[in-house]
């Protein structure tokens, strides 16, 4: 199983951007595919962005799309989430996982059930 270190987190304010990173310990072969969830005080985790590792589909919940870039650098064994245009309701805690037992083909998980793999998290603060 895969080992998934996020890091990147911090206090921004309204408006501005920032990068995540998530360091995988294994390949893209280990994993079919790959996604950042978030979990705010009080409020159930919620995918926001995913990639399969098949074919490279990415997806955006609704709250994210055009603000949100998902990307990988496959050399680094790293997952990156560009988050631009932030708004205090992007606050949360911000994992990393990986689905190891689904293969996904023009299309990839914002599910957390299946997910089988899962970084400690990284917080984000949206304030002035």
């Amino acid at each position: 199983q895969v080992q998934l270190v996020e890091s990147g987190g911090g206090l921004v304010q309204p408006g501005g951007s920032l990068t995540l990173t998530c360091e995988v310990s294994g390949s893209t072969s280990d994993y079919y595919a790959i996604a950042w969830f978030r979990q705010a005080p009080g409020k159930e985790r919620e995918g926001v962005s995913c990639m399969s590792s098949e074919d490279d589909t990415t997806r955006y919940a609704d709250s994210v799309k055009g603000r949100y870039t998902i990307s990988r650098d496959n050399g680094k064994n790293t997952v990156y989430l560009q988050m631009d245009g932030l708004t205090p309701e992007d606050t949360g805690v911000y994992y990393c996982a990986t689905d190891s037992t689904v293969i996904w083909l023009r299309d990839c998980p914002l599910a957390a059930r299946g997910m089988d793999g899962w970084g400690k998290g990284t917080l984000v603060t949206v304030s002035s």
